[in-house]
C-alpha cells in the first residue's frame, strides 16, 4: 500500500495519489493499480489508508434527491425550463409546480413562473436520453418561488465546504446572525437575513469561505469576523 501525496496537498490533473491497496475516494482515474487525479483537488487522509481526493473546480453534476436554486428561462405549454447551471437542461413539469390539477388551455403560466424568476427545486429525475435530462418539483415544503433575500452563486464543488460538516458552517450564520442560508448542490445560494446589509455582509462571507475552502480553522476564522462585524454594529 503506497500513497504519494501528503494531507491538506493540493494536487494537479494527472498527478499521481495512491496504489489499488489503498481506499482512493473522489476525483480519480486508474491506469492498471494507480490512481491519478483528475481534476485539481484537496487531499484529505483517513487514518493514513483512505485518501479523498476533493475537486476545487468543476461544474455541477445532477443528482436524484438532490436541492438545487435556478432561474426560468423559458416557459412552454406544459411547463417551465429551468436553468440550474449544469451541463444538462433542467424541466419542471406543471404538475410538479401545483398542488392541484390545472387546465393548460385556460391559464397562462406566466401568471405562475415567468421568466427570470428564481425557485428552490428539487431533481427528481435526471436521464440523458431525454430533451430536458433533468426533471424537478417544487411541490415539497419549502420548495417553491423565491421572491425575497439574495441569491449568489459559487463553484459547486465548494458547496460542501460552505455547509461545512453537519451543517456547521450554514448553522454558524444562522445562530450569530439569524441569518438563513440554503445552499444548492448545484453552487446557487439563497441568503436571507432580517436586513440587506446582513445579507451582504453573509454573501462576502461566503465568497471568502469559496476562496479559502482549502485551508485548516476556516469555521473559526469566520466565526470571528462575524463577531467583529456584529461588534462593530453595536459601537456605531
Amino acid at each position: 500500500m503506497t500513497i504519494y501525496v501528503y494531507n491538506r496537498q493540493i494536487v494537479l490533473p494527472g498527478d499521481l495519489i495512491a496504489t489499488k491497496d489503498c481506499n482512493v475516494l473522489g476525483s480519480v482515474y486508474w491506469e492498471g493499480n494507480k490512481a491519478y487525479a483528475t481534476s485539481i483537488a484537496l487531499i484529505d487522509i483517513k487514518d493514513d489508508k483512505e485518501v479523498h481526493v476533493i475537486p476545487l473546480a468543476g461544474s455541477y453534476k445532477p443528482k436524484v434527491g438532490d436541492i438545487v436554486i435556478g432561474y426560468v428561462s423559458d416557459v412552454h405549454i406544459t411547463g417551465w425550463e429551468i436553468d440550474i447551471k449544469a451541463p444538462y437542461p433542467a424541466y419542471l413539469p406543471l404538475q410538479e409546480a401545483v398542488l392541484k390539477p390545472v387546465d393548460i388551455t385556460t391559464i397562462d403560466l406566466k401568471s405562475l413562473l415567468n421568466i427570470g424568476d428564481a425557485i428552490l427545486a428539487k431533481v427528481i429525475d435526471f436521464n440523458t436520453t431525454r430533451e430536458y435530462p433533468i426533471a424537478l418539483t417544487i411541490k415539497e415544503a419549502k420548495l417553491g418561488k423565491i421572491d425575497s433575500g439574495l441569491l449568489i452563486e459559487i463553484e459547486a464543488v465548494k458547496v460542501p465546504r460552505v455547509i461545512g460538516k453537519k451543517g456547521s458552517m450554514v448553522n454558524l450564520f444562522k445562530e450569530e446572525l439569524n441569518c438563513d442560508v440554503i445552499v444548492g448542490q448545484n453552487g446557487i445560494i439563497w441568503i436571507k437575513c432580517l436586513n440587506s446589509e446582513d445579507e451582504t455582509y453573509v454573501a462576502n462571507l461566503i465568497k471568502i469561505i469559496e476562496q479559502e475552502s482549502h485551508t485548516t480553522g476556516l469555521t473559526e476564522r469566520i466565526r470571528s469576523m462575524i463577531r467583529n462585524y456584529k461588534k462593530a454594529k453595536y459601537e456605531s
